[in-house]
């Protein structure tokens, strides 16, 4: 069997599953990102449009960066008793947002795109070509077009999901296959310009952030750049973590820059390491500090200032070794 027939007979096992149930809880992973909630909402849509007959809930915490995107419609404990539990866009079970999906449920469907670390589930739909989870939902909309109906909102949310992973199609994830089920999900009833503007658009605190970064952002010899938002500095701006995400792109529009980490302090001393790049390896650097993700876009957590300093000294190396392998071919 080749891997286009696993993956389809995987897919007409979540339909089968999906069809069988009357209650259906999506999950997804803690701090949602667009494609986080665009895929688990956009699948939500998806569900109930096919089948009104259903009940479809959506758990986690709402992001309210992004509430023009959805929030969420949670369920109650009782709920869980004779429920399908679906969870999207999360590698591993430490990342699940609500940890009621993992308490025992009667049957568990993991559907992801990022390097599969932790196998659970009793069905894993894990496709780590595709640039994001939304677009592994819209072709599962694509390949059952006879049994499932797509809403106008459900094409938005799963248009920005693919717009958020693909940093509005500049990563190098995006392939054809992204770019014709993004426009099939534009043939639907909704603005892209709208949805695109308002996930673009940033607050008068951020703006100042943003000047902030540029001015201090540092950058090494190699290639390398970091800054360090501390809380005095989130305070300054009355700025929390989630906001920050909005400038974790910046150093990737400096000439020069390779790869980068934005460490943002948390209230208990600790930080969270968002790292991306352009080009050396990264993923494996985030698993060896409580992290991970993909290969050139991850996330990680430093104890400490030092910590950071040991992640950067690997970065370094990695901008070093890409460098040279690029020179040499």
């Amino acid at each position: 069997m080749t891997q286009n027939e696993q993956q389809l007979e995987i897919k007409k096992q979540i339909l089968t599953e999906i069809k069988k149930w009357e209650t259906i809880i999506i999950h997804r992973h803690e701090r949602p990102d667009p494609d986080a909630l665009g895929s688990q909402v956009g699948l939500a849509e998806l569900i109930k449009t096919s089948f009104p007959e259903k009940m479809v809930y959506t758990a986690g915490v709402d992001n309210k960066t992004l509430a023009f995107m959805a929030t969420m419609e949670v369920p109650a404990d009782e709920d869980y008793e004779d429920a399908l539990v679906i969870v999207v866009d999360t590698a591993n079970q430490p990342r699940v947002d609500d940890k009621r999906a993992l308490d025992d449920p009667q049957r568990l469907i993991k559907i992801d795109h990022h390097p599969e670390e932790d196998k659970y589930g009793d069905i894993q739909w894990v496709e780590t070509s595709a640039s994001s989870c939304s677009e592994m939902i819209t072709e599962f909309w694509q390949t059952f077009p006879e049994d499932l109906v797509l809403s106008d909102e459900g094409a938005r949310l799963l248009y920005g999901g693919i717009v958020g992973d693909t940093n509005r199609f500049l990563y190098q994830s995006t392939t054809p296959q992204t770019m014709r089920l993004a426009a099939t999900l534009m043939e639907k009833d909704f603005s892209a310009t709208a949805l695109n503007n308002a996930m673009n658009e940033m607050g008068p605190k951020v703006a100042q952030l943003t000047g902030y970064v540029l001015e201090h952002l540092k950058v090494s010899a190699n290639g390398v750049a970091h800054i360090i938002l501390t809380q005095e500095i989130l305070d300054r701006y009355s700025l929390t973590d989630e906001e920050t995400h909005a400038v974790v792109s910046l150093p990737g529009s400096i000439a020069g820059v390779y790869n980068w980490g934005i460490f943002v302090q948390q209230p208990d001393g600790t930080y969270r390491c968002r790292l991306r790049s352009k080009g050396p390896i990264i993923n494996e650097i985030a698993k060896e500090h409580d992290g991970g993700g993909h290969p050139l876009a991850s996330g990680a957590n430093a104890q400490d200032l030092a910590e950071i300093e040991t992640i950067l000294e690997k970065f370094e190396q990695a901008a070093i070794d890409f460098q040279k392998q690029v020179a040499d071919e």
